[in-house]
């Protein structure tokens, strides 16, 4: 299907049926499969064969998400996994281990922040952060021998920095590091990471993917461009895995997905469940069509707060004032997605006034899916974080993060107006 559009990928991509087969993908809830002939097993638990034998590792519902995901990135494989969390920490598993370090931009998730400094460096696994709007030269003081990974977001949450993408490429190119970018904000159809340069694409599946807050999930895609034969950096896949008779990953067409699934996923179990496979799969269906309506809410509500009197300021790319206003017409073209920041004039009292005025807005841990909601972030999802590391992520103590839904955009602006009133 690569010849097809995106909107028809979003529709069609990863399930085929055969003759009276259902018509999108059933649900296998079955741990287990079988198989007659001993040798049938042994050459899939070899990987010399494909197929199921374990939902542990793989299953035919959560294949048929991860075939369409894969398809949307333009990628070789895609990995269904229990959270964008475990997908975030697997991918870096995969390639780090103890006595390695990773680089990431500071602007991102608030637990992926937390995992980075402060579960990693626990198994031995530094991080170095940097400013996303750092020149290159900077950046390229953090990488050493031992860098397995430069850790990017496309749209950063909450703090709404897009990603420039020309200069991480150009850093990872020039000291062969594999680039890692989580696209869950964008999504494939406003952005392919790919088209810019990276390595590896990461999903939480929960949020645009699947639309509708019902399943948890992450997908890491491999996007197939990374050659890590005899790359110094990557010496696990370039020696024999004795766990799989002295399979040497990088010999393979597929080396950083299979060694992810082969020993990540084997290890740790951290796969997406057939039921919310399922659920992602009918979901991303619509998805081209509501990250259009998506864009065009976010783009008039961000235009009514830019002229309210009792915002400080307010963040979306598609204000042509905005800091990355370019970079965002250059990545994103066809939109710029439904989160947005902004601050409320006065201190968190404000924040909470006004969120708990809302009506047709929820204040919800949760963004990303077809209703509108917010929440205050440095008392929630950052709240772990230091006054420092909360101004090195792009979170001020007034920031509210609105993740505008496909509601009609004058109910979403009448709603935002009367409770703004109550502040």
């Amino acid at each position: 299907m690569k010849n097809y559009k995106i909107d028809t990928l979003c529709v069609q991509a990863g399930y085929e049926p055969s003759s009276g087969e259902s018509r999108i993908p059933p649900i296998a809830q079955s741990t287990t499969f079988f198989y007659p002939k001993t040798k049938e097993m042994a050459d899939l638990f070899d990987l010399k064969s494909e197929g199921y034998f374990y939902s542990r590792l793989a299953n035919p519902t959560v294949a048929a998400f991860e075939g369409k995901v894969a398809a949307l990135e333009g990628g070789v494989c895609a990995i269904g996994c229990a959270s964008g969390m475990s997908a975030t920490s697997l991918a870096i598993f995969t390639v780090a281990g103890a006595g390695d370090n990773i680089v990431s931009s500071s602007a991102i998730y608030g637990g992926t922040y937390n995992l980075f400094s402060t579960t990693l460096p626990k198994l031995g696994i530094e991080c170095r952060f940097f400013n996303p709007d750092a020149p290159a030269d900077e950046i390229e003081k953090l990488i050493d021998g031992k860098t397995r990974m430069i850790f990017t977001e496309t749209v950063a949450n909450p703090a709404i920095v897009v990603l420039d993408f020309d200069k991480i490429a150009d850093i990872a190119k020039k000291h062969g590091v594999l680039f890692a970018v989580d696209n869950t904000l964008a999504t494939p159809v406003l952005c392919r990471p790919k088209e810019w340069g990276a390595h590896l694409v990461i999903h939480s599946s929960s949020k645009y993917l699947d639309g509708h807050a019902a399943a948890l999930g992450g997908v890491i895609v491999d996007l197939g461009v990374f050659d890590f034969k005899d790359n110094p950096r990557y010496a696990s896949f370039n020696e024999p895995d004795e766990s799989y008779h002295g399979l040497v990953y990088a010999d393979l067409p597929v080396a950083f997905g299979t060694k992810c699934r082969a020993q990540m996923m084997r290890d740790f179990g951290a796969i997406m469940s057939p039921q919310n496979g399922f659920i992602s799969y009918i979901g991303s269906d619509t998805l081209a069509l509501r990250m259009e309506r998506h864009s065009q809410n976010a783009a008039k509500v961000a235009a009514y707060l830019k002229k309210h009197p009792k915002i400080e300021w307010i963040n979306h790319p598609s204000l042509p004032d905005n800091k990355y206003y370019a970079l965002a017409k250059k990545y994103m073209p066809d939109g710029q997605g439904g989160m947005m920041s902004f601050g409320i004039k006065g201190d968190v009292n404000k924040c909470a006034a006004f969120m708990e005025a809302l009506k047709l807005i929820t204040q919800e841990t949760h963004v990303a899916d077809v209703r509108s909601c917010v929440l205050h972030p440095a008392s929630t999802t950052h709240r772990q974080l230091s006054d420092e590391d909360l101004k090195n992520a792009g979170v001020p103590k007034n920031l509210v993060r609105l993740s505008v839904g496909i509601e009609n955009a004058d109910d979403i602006i009448a709603d935002l107006k009367q409770a703004l009133e109550k502040v």
